[in-house]
């Protein structure tokens, strides 16, 4: 039976107000799925699930109620919020980018996935380092819907491409390269 004082913990790990944040994050993740995604109540939508999934981690830092808990919430609202967008911004990019690009993507993914098999058999876990290339490819991204209001999807998705290529290639050379799980790995030169 836990106590009072643990049963409180538990509940003050829960009630913060970066998980509060997180938690309005999934609810407007869930809004996007019902509107158009040229349109400005999606774009103003999908600019504040930027911010408040920027905003969470550093309100849970800088008060120091980071946790496990928050931690899930967090990777549940990425999941959500990245199945929102394949079902939404993957049919119009299908639509309007050449098919090269996508033979393109398939490569980026198989590295990606060979990143990912690597760190499993050598680290006996799941590994997703983020590097500095990983983070720019994150938010280059995030600013797809963005080139497809301003019609730039062609060109802005080949320098999206590029990023993405040299941040999956630099995983797996980091996982490659390394003895022990590289958390801390920030680029392919950092030599810890």
């Amino acid at each position: 039976m836990k106590s009072k004082r643990e049963n409180e913990n538990k509940r003050n790990e829960i009630l913060t107000v970066a998980n509060g944040i997180t938690l309005f994050r999934m609810i407007g993740t869930v809004g996007l799925f019902f509107l158009s995604p040229s349109s400005a109540p999606f774009l103003s939508i999908y600019t504040f699930t930027g911010l408040t999934d920027v905003l969470d981690g550093w309100i849970a830092r800088r008060t120091k109620t980071t946790s496990k808990f928050g931690a899930t919430l967090d990777s549940i609202a990425d999941l959500l919020f990245y199945a929102v967008m394949l079902i939404k911004i993957l049919p119009v990019l299908w639509e309007r980018l050449p098919k090269i690009i996508w033979c393109v993507v398939a490569v980026i993914l198989l590295i990606r996935l060979a990143s990912y098999t690597v760190a499993a058999i050598k680290f006996r876990r799941f590994a997703a380092v983020h590097t500095y290339l990983n983070k720019v490819t994150g938010f280059s991204v995030f600013l797809l819907p963005y080139a497809l209001l301003l019609s730039w999807e062609g060109v802005y998705s080949w320098i999206v491409c590029a990023l993405a290529l040299f941040s999956s290639l630099e995983e797996l050379l980091i996982h490659l390269s390394r003895k022990e799980y590289p958390a801390d790995a920030k680029t392919i030169f950092n030599k810890k």
